[in-house]
């Protein structure tokens, strides 16, 4: 998929991402090896997470947030995507034929990125630090936004600083910040909402458990969808227990596209070509409900409407009735217009 398309008003194609984030667990064969299922799968793009323990959470909060033990600083630094794998990922996607991109969480990786990202996501927590924001649009590269903890007056706030670099290449995502999310706070119509008021593209990010989700909302009209993605829900990390494995992405990339399919392009034309055998087997015409002879004058007890369809449609029983049979008419017989004057 041509990155541009996505931001096209006639796109109908919703772009899947695999978002591999932390969960490559700094192994550049892992990597490669979630890059090599996200392609059989049939997603998109492969994303990842660029941030570093000093400029993402003061060292004073260290012990704010713990997750096996460890504190915040120790558990970033355990999960980092390292920045000199950047070039390699890149070129191993277009190898694969996936788009690369990331997530810049500074300044630093929104430069480190620039040479090899096809666009730039903003995470739902970055949403609110317009200067990173102002920094990515001025590449003008694609923006995907998340928006989860955001209010319409945040989300107004991204759109604008977007703006004022000239980019307006922006796509939405609906999101809630719970690993994992419960189905019953998604508020997928948010999506319309956001689409209406900016005019842009607009997805879901997806933390809840399972893929329906997802396939919700692309039949509401996502333009994204984003899943964290992992080989194994078991493996150790803080996104493996809420991510998608390989058959799961590939079941979610194919549901995906027969929904796309699915959804058509709104006109009611009537029957398909494939509809045709039963469009005239069993829709109803009008019938004999016994012998009728050749000269008698039809009267409406005499006719019934049933299947099939190739005699006279219901809509024109009265203009039969009153008609005399041009010839003999046999019981359950459908009823045409040359066996009447």
């Amino acid at each position: 998929m041509n990155i541009e398309e996505l931001f096209a008003p006639s796109n109908s194609r919703t772009f899947i991402v695999a978002e591999i984030g932390a969960n490559h667990n700094r192994s550049l064969p892992l990597a490669k090896e979630m890059i090599d299922a996200a392609a059989e799968a049939g997603a998109d793009a492969a994303k990842f997470q660029i941030y570093s323990a000093p400029t993402l959470y003061s060292a004073k909060n260290d012990k704010s947030l713990e997750y096996d033990g460890a504190g915040l600083s120790e558990l970033i630094k355990s999960v980092e995507t390292p920045r000199d794998w950047l070039p390699e990922l890149s070129e191993y996607c277009k190898k694969k034929k996936v788009a690369f991109f990331a997530t810049p969480f500074d300044m630093a990786a929104v430069d480190e990125l620039d040479p090899v990202s096809e666009l730039f996501k903003i995470a739902s927590f970055e949403i609110v630090d317009l200067p990173l924001i102002r920094y990515a649009a001025s590449r003008g590269k694609p923006m995907i936004i998340a928006t989860g903890l955001a209010n319409m007056g945040e989300i107004e706030d991204a759109y604008n600083a977007c703006a004022e670099q000239g980019n307006d290449k922006i796509a939405f995502l609906q999101c809630v910040s719970c690993y994992p999310a419960s189905a019953s706070i998604m508020n997928l119509r948010s999506m319309d909402t956001i689409k209406r008021a900016f005019g842009t593209a607009v997805g879901l990010s997806d933390h809840t458990l399972g893929i329906h989700i997802s396939l919700a909302a692309v039949a509401l009209g996502a333009s994204v969808i984003e899943k964290h993605f992992t080989m194994d829900r078991r493996m150790k990390g803080p996104d493996h227990p809420f991510a998608i494995e390989p058959d799961e992405l590939k079941a979610m990339a194919r549901q995906i596209r027969e929904i796309e399919s699915a959804l058509g392009d709104g006109f009611k034309r009537g029957p398909d070509a494939s509809e045709m055998e039963m469009y005239s087997m069993a829709r109803r015409s009008v019938h004999a409900v016994k012998d009728i002879a050749e000269g008698a004058r039809i009267s409406e007890d005499m006719l019934i409407c049933k299947r099939p369809g190739h005699g006279i449609l219901p809509k024109h029983l009265d203009w039969v009735i009153g008609r005399r049979a041009s010839r003999d008419i046999s019981a359950d017989s459908w009823i045409t217009m040359d066996m009447l004057d």
